[in-house]
């Protein structure tokens, strides 16, 4: 048996803000823009990972969620409590400077970790906590 990862999803707060951010910012490509009653789904991808694709949805993307749950998930993001993604690149430190000088909110500049890895990370405009690693040599 063989296992792929296929989707992962974000949850974010304003598709638009989040889409400035995924698509211009950090290049990855609009794979899908779906709408259904006051709900939204953007899947994305990067082009170099043309099986692999994130999905930006609400915070509470189930229409059947109860309005206590909804109010829950969103107090859960507005404090960046809820996992995003952590990127590989093969470069931290200029794509660090790329996404600083976007504007992005900065929780850690480029460093090296003693698990073999140089990231950074920042907030998305959802606050959700995004990492960037790089191996490093050995």
């Amino acid at each position: 048996m063989q296992l792929r990862v296929a989707q992962c999803f974000i949850a974010v707060d304003d598709h638009d803000k989040a889409l400035a951010f995924y698509r211009d910012v950090l290049g990855l490509e609009v794979r899908n823009d779906v709408r259904y009653e006051n709900l939204r789904w953007v899947t994305l991808g990067l082009p170099a990972q043309p099986d692999v694709e994130i999905v930006l949805e609400p915070p509470a993307a189930d229409p059947n969620a109860s309005p206590a749950d909804r109010q829950a998930l969103a107090e859960l993001l507005a404090k960046g409590m809820l996992r995003a993604v952590i990127f590989s690149t093969d470069d931290c430190d200029a794509t660090f400077e790329r996404i600083q000088a976007a504007g992005a909110e900065v929780l850690q500049e480029p460093m090296d970790m003693p698990y073999g890895v140089r990231d950074c990370a920042f907030r998305d405009p959802a606050g959700n906590m995004l990492r960037f690693a790089q191996r490093l040599k050995a």
